[in-house]
């Protein structure tokens, strides 16, 4: 009787082992397409990022009507590194993998927050900015993200100045 609990003790040791190897093994998985994806982007390698978005990918932000997809998304990632930035470089950057089990955004996420060190060919300066970028992902691939940054930040960085309408 008692080989037979050790047994069912065992196999359900085993099973749940399994299934954490198996979501960490995902987390993993998920996290090195997006560790790859912004390599891609810091290394301009507009090939690999088109490889990392799906066909029907969707990104959204960072401000609330913003939208693009992917051929949208590679065009002007393309502009903007051909015309615009010197440079984008991660630093601090930070990854984690989240399971969302029920409602409209279910799936598989990475969530990265970074400090993006910006530099612009035009000699208009750099700019440095805190940015989270939610990526979501199926079959290694990223089909939705969300990014969050403070634009005005960024401008601030690089002399604009903001006056209200209202003291004019």
């Amino acid at each position: 009787m008692n080989q037979m609990k050790n047994k069912v003790i065992i196999l359900i040791l085993l099973a749940v082992l399994m299934s954490c190897y198996s979501c960490c093994y995902q987390s993993g998985k998920n996290i090195a397409v997006i560790e790859d994806y912004i390599k891609a982007v810091e290394n301009m390698d507009f090939n690999t990022m088109e490889s990392y978005l799906a066909d029907g990918y969707m990104g959204l932000g960072p401000s609330f009507e913003d939208s693009i997809g992917k051929s949208q998304a590679l065009m002007n990632w393309k502009h903007n590194m051909e015309n615009l930035y010197e440079n984008i470089k991660y630093q601090r950057s930070r990854n984690i993998a989240v399971s969302i089990t029920s409602g409209d955004n279910q799936g598989e996420w990475v969530s990265n927050w970074a400090e993006l060190d910006i530099s612009y060919k035009d000699g208009s300066g750099s700019v440095t900015i805190w940015a989270n970028t939610v990526y979501q992902i199926e079959n290694d691939k990223i089909v939705k993200s969300y990014t969050f940054y403070n634009e005005a930040d960024a401008l601030r960085q690089l002399g604009y100045v903001f006056i209200n309408p209202k003291d004019l």
